[in-house]
């Protein structure tokens, strides 16, 4: 599992600065900067307010955490389009918050 790739990716697709992250998830910077380079173990609650944060929910966090061996037990086929279905939310999101 890769949370901090997966926080990494999610905040760059949103366009917010780590700054900004923290600043909504109410963690601090070098703490958020900790968890997206996988050197500190983030508990469930630092999870959820990323996730709440992010404007995701939290399972499709912890999908875009799992890695590729995690999801092997899963049918390829709806893996992939639950990659894109993610991937489409994602950035819709983004374009929404935009617009704000």
């Amino acid at each position: 599992m890769n949370l901090g790739k997966a926080i990494k990716t999610t905040r760059t697709a949103r366009g917010l600065t780590q700054q900004e992250l923290a600043q909504r998830a109410n963690l601090s910077v070098s703490y958020l900067s900790l968890l997206e380079k996988n050197k500190r173990d983030p508990s469930l609650s630092s999870i959820e307010s990323i996730a709440l944060a992010l404007n995701i929910p939290l399972s499709i966090m912890m999908f875009l955490a799992a890695d590729r061996s995690e999801l092997d037990m899963i049918d390829k086929g709806f893996v992939e389009k639950m990659s894109y279905a993610i991937y489409e939310l994602v950035h819709a999101n983004q374009e929404q918050q935009t617009l704000l």
